[in-house]
């Protein structure tokens, strides 16, 4: 069992009272940095100067895709950490990982802590949850992606920034009239095959992939490249073409560009709130996700991103008992709604939820409820409650390859999708065969 003293001390020392006993030291490894890394860092030092027990260490892993590396490198060297915090994306490759991970509701009956899977938001916790309703890992940060508006650059394109943006019809009208207007950045996207094409299809119950998008069995096979998908890829590379839609990375890199008042409208997730409210020298709106009103039955619902936190096997019971305790800790309504107020991430439980509408902050903050919404205003459907794909960080970025083939004007919609399918078939067989 591993003792953690020195930074006990020094935290009983903080608190004004002498440590009786060296606290058992919990592990806990994320990617997050910044505002969103600060406030992680206020969850732990709440947590333990709120008990004696545990002294839980956060440690940053690098990004996403590195936390998740450093994390399998680790449990193969048996120096894993006791949490890994994993995104969305690498749910298939956790579940997959047998004798590497301790399911959440087996800790919790293990350590007989309290916990209620109902408890939770459903569309937040069937990503993690098997069919039968058991839940694997603790859903963290969940996101959805929704329309931020800089409203002055619309004033300044002589556009009303109130006017509708409810469908991407109406979002081609005003990228016209932002472009003529002068605007050198009348769009630009975070997380491009995350927005435009997975919650795309989520947001129009169109499937993403066969077996319930990876839900019902690892013998998947990609079906991105369908008519939906085809035509809102067209209309982008169009937009791409006349300077209406700006490529700015794989990644987050369009949202310096957005804060900084460059770019009009941006797609992101909802816990793009956190910088856009701290950075932003204009006035801004959130708006839903924009959806084709020429697809019947759309909108859906949309589908989250973010990450989960795995709790990984190998470590001692009594150290196992800590880490129950901090779920809970993190799942509690305070810490939920807090956490949920500050960075635009949904808040996991119902009770942070209400806890939030009756300190009436949708009220004062006006579109911050916009992400519940849009993913719990209709019942999920086979292809619209997440995806759940092994390999998929490899094929999200044969995914972003090809798309940027679009954006450049190299290849059409249908010829990207149709060789983003076939490639990143090519993965999924391969998971197939590792997952018999």
């Amino acid at each position: 069992m591993k003792k953690f003293i020195a930074a006990g001390v020094v935290a009983a020392l903080m608190a004004g009272v002498a440590p009786a006993t060296a606290a058992t030291e919990i592990q806990w490894w994320h990617a997050f940095t910044g505002r969103l890394g600060e406030l992680l860092a206020e969850q732990v030092e709440k947590f333990n100067a709120s008990q004696d027990n545990y002294m839980v260490v956060a440690s940053h892993k690098g990004n996403y895709s590195e936390t998740l590396n450093a994390g399998i490198a680790a449990f193969r060297a048996g120096e894993q950490p006791h949490i890994l915090q994993v995104f969305e994306v690498g749910t298939a490759t956790m579940m997959s990982a047998e004798g590497a991970i301790v399911p959440v509701h087996q800790l919790m009956a293990d350590t007989g802590k309290e916990f209620d899977p109902e408890a939770y938001l459903a569309a937040v916790k069937g990503y993690y949850t098997t069919t039968d309703g058991k839940m694997l890992s603790l859903p963290y940060n969940s996101s959805t992606p929704v329309l931020y508006v800089n409203r002055d650059a619309f004033e300044a394109a002589g556009l009303d920034p109130d006017m509708d943006l409810s469908t991407w019809e109406q979002v081609d009208t005003a990228l016209e009239g932002l472009k003529s207007g002068g605007s050198s950045c009348p769009l630009t996207t975070a997380w491009q095959s995350w927005v435009h094409l997975e919650n795309l299809s989520a947001y129009h119950n169109a499937p993403f992939a066969t077996q319930e998008n990876g839900f019902a069995g690892v013998d998947t096979e990609l079906a991105l490249n369908g008519p939906v998908q085809v035509a809102h890829i067209s209309a982008m590379g169009e937009w791409a073409k006349d300077g209406e839609f700006i490529y700015s990375g794989r990644r987050n890199e369009g949202g310096a560009r957005f804060r900084g008042g460059e770019c009009a409208l941006f797609t992101e997730s909802s816990a793009g709130y956190a910088g856009v409210k701290a950075e932003a020298e204009f006035k801004f709106d959130i708006r839903p996700l924009p959806y084709w009103a020429s697809v019947e039955g759309a909108p859906q619902n949309t589908i989250i991103g973010g990450a989960s936190l795995w709790v990984m096997a190998g470590h001692e019971a009594e150290e196992y008992a800590g880490v129950a305790e901090f779920l809970n800790f993190l799942s509690s309504s305070a810490i939920q709604a807090d956490w949920h107020q500050n960075t635009g991430y949904l808040p996991i439980t119902s009770a942070a939820y209400d806890q939030t509408k009756a300190e009436g902050f949708y009220g004062e903050n006006p579109g911050t409820d916009i992400a519940i919404i849009q993913m719990t205003g209709k019942a999920p459907t086979a292809d619209s409650k997440g995806l759940r794909l092994g390999s998929f960080d490899q094929i999200r970025g044969i995914i972003d390859e090809e798309l940027e083939a679009v954006w450049v004007g190299d290849k059409s919609a249908q010829e990207a999708l149709d060789s983003a399918a076939e490639r990143g078939n090519q993965l999924l067989r391969r998971f197939e065969q590792a997952n018999r």
